[in-house]
């Protein structure tokens, strides 16, 4: 009852950061936080919205598969983020966007500005689910099992809390929120790290060095180009991620969209981008100490860190319980209000195009609330690998053709044939299926995340294909 408690008052401050954030709130605060928002509050923020509860239950647990190769995927991030500064959102601030899909409407199409919303649509719901799926089912393991709750009913409370505090203001009131929350799930990943280490009976610096010594510290795979954590193939995949998951991706970008001027959107996306590797670090480093306590022995990487939190919870005088609830809580909320509200944004904007229609606006973020709701019950009968494979894995296919249409309008003159392409991006993660079964069944070959470098390709070819050289078609590289 005291955890859950705990949880509620930390429901509570975010309302209350809402409410205080965002005192007159319309469509315009709703959308795009009227222009306003510090830079470095968001990206002191998108950290943490980056980091979702999946990232925090998983990404420690990855140290035993594949060691700390994950690293390499965030060396990529970096080069991705600043792609992202200095191609993508020049291109968004000239044209005032509201959604960033709106562009694909002005150079290829309204079939392909549709064709894009929608995937991102299908896209962040799914992924969304999945990465709020972890805190319900943490609370529920902890807090509501205990009670006789159903996982139908923390899952409707934990959405109900998300609706409350974004409704009115939007993405105007989750800047502020945003940075309250990262502040949290940092401040209890060193708590947990303390504990750890004083389970382990080490010192900072012992913690460190027993860190460096471990042989599942290994970061860098050079020697084997067939292994899915070959550099080369984490590296390249982690810039088109952060290209797709971030650039093209209205969630992310809606957020960096709210600063003031282009200078300080690019300072806020290549100061986050920098600090996600060392934060990642850290959850590795957590990792690597966790597998040297012998009662974790032989626990799934997924089931590490929420193992180790049970086992404290037998001792009476342990509260760890309660720092790993305020994080996970702080890392699902972070990217499911964020999420919930892009979607209603998209929606809005790109599928019904009414961005002036509050009404609207307030009735389809609560559809948007009982549609996630359905996912995460969709995906607690369904999931059956890796949480943090699962959402790379369904971006790889529903994010592709995002990357194939960006790419070819920005760089490119030529005119596709508008009313083809939804056909060409329900084609390519087909396709890529297809020869990721027949790669297995021939080569014993498994795409890992270059999956989405192939379906971006596919979609890229498919729309040349069926295209035309057009000098009226300019592409959109900024200059």
């Amino acid at each position: 009852m005291i955890l859950l408690a705990v949880v509620f008052l930390y429901f509570a401050v975010l309302f209350g950061i809402s409410r205080w954030a965002v005192k007159r709130a319309n469509n315009e605060t709703f959308f795009r936080a009227n222009r306003r928002s510090p830079w470095y509050m968001v990206a002191f923020g998108m950290v943490g919205a980056s980091i979702s509860g999946v990232t925090f239950v998983s990404v420690p647990g990855m140290v035993q598969a594949s060691q700390m190769t994950y690293l390499q995927v965030c060396l990529g991030f970096i080069v991705g983020y600043v792609v992202v500064a200095f191609v993508l959102l020049p291109l968004y601030y000239r044209l005032n966007l509201t959604s960033i899909y709106a562009y694909l409407g002005q150079r290829l199409g309204r079939q392909s500005y549709l064709t894009g919303a929608w995937f991102f649509l299908l896209s962040k719901m799914a992924g969304s689910a999945v990465k709020f799926y972890v805190v319900c089912i943490i609370l529920q393991r902890f807090v509501f099992d205990p009670m006789g709750v159903p996982f139908a009913a923390n899952v409707g409370v934990m959405v109900l809390m998300i609706w409350l505090y974004t409704r009115r203001g939007g993405i105007g009131s989750l800047v502020f929120t945003d940075t309250f929350q990262t502040v949290c799930l940092f401040t209890a990943l060193l708590l947990i790290i303390y504990n750890v280490m004083g389970d382990l009976g080490l010192t900072a610096g012992e913690a460190v060095q027993a860190v460096k010594a471990s042989p599942l510290s290994r970061v860098f795979v050079m020697d084997d180009w067939v292994s899915r954590q070959n550099f080369w193939k984490q590296f390249l995949s982690g810039v088109f991620i952060v290209i797709v998951m971030t650039g093209l991706d209205q969630d992310m970008m809606q957020k960096n969209l709210t600063c003031r001027v282009l200078r300080e959107a690019q300072k806020d996306m290549c100061s986050y981008g920098v600090a996600f590797l060392p934060a990642n670090l850290l959850f590795l480093s957590l990792g690597v100490l966790l597998t040297m306590i012998p009662s974790l022995s032989g626990v799934s990487s997924d089931e590490l860190l929420p193992a180790y939190v049970q086992s404290a919870c037998n001792n009476p005088l342990s509260i760890i319980h309660y720092p790993f609830a305020i994080g996970i809580v702080a890392a699902s909320f972070s990217s499911a209000d964020s999420a919930l509200t892009s979607l209603t944004t998209c929606y809005c904007v790109d599928i019904r195009q009414q961005p002036t229609d509050e009404r609207l606006r307030r009735r389809i973020h609560i559809v948007m609330c009982l549609l996630f709701v359905l996912f995460i019950l969709a995906f607690r009968t369904l999931n059956s690998t890796s949480l943090i494979d699962a959402i790379y894995i369904m971006v790889s296919y529903t994010y592709g053709p995002l990357l194939g249409l960006f790419t070819f309008g920005l760089f490119t003159r030529r005119q596709p044939r508008d009313s083809w392409v939804p056909y060409i991006c329900i084609a390519s993660p087909l396709l890529c299926y297809a020869a990721d079964t027949l790669m297995q069944h021939f080569a014993a070959y498994h795409f890992g995340y270059e999956l989405l470098m192939l379906n971006g390709l596919l979609t890229f070819t498919g729309l040349w294909i069926s295209s035309r050289y057009t000098r009226s078609a300019a592409p959109r590289i900024p200059s």
